[in-house]
């Protein structure tokens, strides 16, 4: 197995840890990017608004009618004048949509397609979708999506503080635009569908983050009243003490959706399956990023701005020099985040040994090399 292999295994069993608020910025550049990415692919394609918000008309042969998907799409372009998505279902039969549809043309292309496929004419289904309607379902899921992004920021400033609400928030958008720029790019469908996937990821983008900060707002308990470590080093032992769960929890939430993805929408053709899978996937694997990368790393960063932050990283710091200026090593910090490269023994880089689960300043944590140590007494030997 290769090193990078072993360190990956080591860091899912909780071997290891990684310091993820140290390199924040690495990950933060990598978010702009991503974004940046997903908000030009936006900008460039568009959305690809389906029949349900555009309007237009639905035509359905029937089962086992062994009708060309090829010679379906052509007569329906050629006879409308607009682009048509022809789906081949289960049944044998074919779904032709197009939009932009009024009454008079759809009855045209209802009777070119009677001609070209060789079916009767009553035999062709013909279903016209008003844009009003999907109007009104956009607007409603914009109207949930403002409530339920208040409502969020309400409860994580009263059940945490406002630092956390903020970058709950941010995590949220972040998620949000990805989904969406990755709809553009791939060219899917947008309809009704995607927006129950895209309201459904909400929840699961939460959940890891409230996990973290809930560790977070405990392990930080009197954190001013000691001098071992930064308010970042205990927001990265919060977030390694729970990164095994997310990492199971995102994959146990993936394995079904990407069933439905790439079984049931890529090899069965079931539309209705890519518009939700899709969205929930992508969502899915985006939430989970930023709860681990950007959510506690921005608490971290707002945090370490206050006053009394500031005064306790200098204290932490001139601790640490202290202790290196008379070789004693004793009180270092218990993240790779503070070493300065003159430990002689081996190390994985950014990995180090796993950090304890997020305590008080009082509780006995485990340091870098597995050294077991208690609050310092104030007396050195």
């Amino acid at each position: 197995m290769s090193r990078l292999g072993s360190i990956g295994v080591r860091l899912y069993r909780g071997e290891i840890g990684y310091d993820f608020v140290a390199k924040r910025k690495f990950w933060y550049a990598v978010s702009i990017l991503i974004t940046i990415t997903a908000i030009v692919g936006l900008a460039v394609r568009g959305l690809n608004m389906g029949i349900e918000f555009k309007g237009g008309a639905v035509f359905s042969t029937p089962a086992k009618s062994n009708a060309s998907v090829s010679v379906a799409q052509e007569s329906a372009q050629e006879s409308s004048g607009h682009h048509a998505i022809v789906q081949e279902l289960g049944n044998g039969s074919l779904r032709i949509q197009v939009s932009e549809l009024d009454t008079a043309s759809a009855t045209k292309v209802q009777k070119q397609l009677s001609t070209d496929l060789n079916i009767p004419v009553d035999k062709i289904d013909a279903e016209l979708v008003g844009p009003s309607w999907g109007e009104q379902i956009a607007n409603k899921a914009w109207t949930g999506l403002g409530i339920f992004m208040v409502l969020v920021v309400i409860y994580l400033a009263i059940a945490f503080e406002w630092r956390m609400a903020i970058a709950a928030l941010i995590a949220l958008i972040h998620d949000l635009t990805i989904t969406v720029g990755v709809y553009a790019l791939v060219g899917f469908e947008v309809t009704p569908g995607t927006v129950i996937g895209l309201l459904t990821i909400l929840g699961y983008s939460l959940y890891d983050t409230v996990v973290v900060f809930d560790g977070l707002k405990e392990g930080a308990v009197g954190i001013t009243k000691q001098s071992q470590r930064t308010y970042s080093e205990v927001a990265n032992r919060s977030l390694n003490a729970t990164l095994v769960r997310s990492i199971n929890t995102t994959i146990v939430a993936l394995l079904p959706v990407a069933g439905l993805l790439f079984i049931g929408g890529g090899f069965l053709g079931a539309g209705m399956l890519n518009d939700i899978s899709l969205s929930l996937f992508v969502g899915l694997a985006a939430g989970a990023y930023s709860s681990i990368f950007i959510a506690t790393p921005l608490v971290a960063d707002l945090k370490e701005r206050e006053p009394q932050m500031k005064a306790l990283r200098k204290r932490v710091l001139a601790k640490r020099a202290a202790a290196h200026a008379r070789g004693d090593f004793s009180d270092e910090g218990d993240d790779p985040s503070h070493g300065d490269g003159d430990d002689p023994e081996p190390s994985d880089g950014p990995f180090d040994a796993a950090p304890a689960v997020a305590a008080g300043p009082s509780s006995p944590v485990v340091g870098p090399r597995g050294r077991g140590r208690g609050r310092s007494s104030g007396r050195r030997r």
